[in-house]
Order: C-alpha cells, then structure tokens, then sequence
C-alpha cells in the first residue's frame, strides 16, 4: 500500500518523467528518449480531428524512437503540457491524463517544407516502475484541433 508521502513522490517522478520525455523530443536526444520508456512501450498517434492514421501506431520502444526520428529530422518542435491528472492503479503502476499544446515546423529537407501545425489535446499514458524507477508503457495522443498553416 503506498503511503501519501509516497504518492507524492512518485508523482513527482512521473512529473520529472513526463518533461524530460517532451524535452528529448524537442531536441532530438533520441538516446534520453529510450531511456524513458519500457521496451514494450506503445505510442499511439492516430486520432486526428476527422482522420485516423493507422501507421502512427508503434509497439516497441526502438520502433517507436526509429519513427520518431525520422519523423521528426527536419523539423522543430515545442511541446507543452500542463494541468496533469495521475491515478495509481497498483504499486508499480499509473495512469495519467496531461493537457498538451504542441508546435511543429517543417524544414528544409521534409515533403512538409515550410509547413507547421499547431495542436491542442491530450496525452493519456501509462507508467510502470522498472529498473528501480518509472518509465512509459504506452502513450496514446488524443488531438482536439489542429491548426495547420
């Protein structure tokens, strides 16, 4: 049984967790970013408003970085999150629910050259405690507009 103390702090991990993972994409530390997930994580980019994408549906941690990165090589990106629910559903296990705000632009070098977006939604993961500290196990994106330009 964890303890309110606990709790906390394990919030706090997961918090930790979340902002690193957003940084490693935003500055391509594709090696930070591995380090941040279980090798079975899944990461599930389907839900666009009024699209489904089913090739953004990755299962495995190293599949997952390979097309992250190759996605996002000749791109910038800034991600934001904020106003976080996090429930833990056993001692080694949470959900959390993040607002997210995220900005890409296309470079030089991409089909999507001199494009950029402008999304707004949710981040809807699933943490496990492994190798003594939290990790992500699945991380679905549920976008609520998007602006493209």
């Amino acid at each position: 049984m964890m303890t309110e103390a606990v709790n906390l702090a394990a919030i706090e991990e997961i918090r930790l967790l979340k902002a690193r993972y957003l940084r490693a994409l935003d500055t391509k530390d594709w090696a930070l970013l591995r380090s941040l997930l279980t090798d079975d994580m899944i990461g599930d980019f389907r839900e666009m408003p009024g699209e489904t994408d089913e090739g953004l549906l990755t299962t495995g941690a190293d599949a997952f970085v390979a097309g992250v990165a190759a996605t996002l090589e000749h791109a910038t990106t800034v991600h934001h999150v904020h106003s976080f629910e996090i429930r833990f559903t056993g001692a080694r296990d949470a959900e959390g629910i993040w607002a997210m705000d995220d900005h890409f632009w296309a470079g030089e070098g991409s089909d999507l050259a001199g494009r950029s977006r402008h999304g707004f939604g949710h981040y809807h993961d699933c943490y496990r405690k492994a190798r003594g500290r939290w990790l992500i196990a699945r991380t679905r994106l549920s976008r609520i507009r998007v602006v493209r330009e």
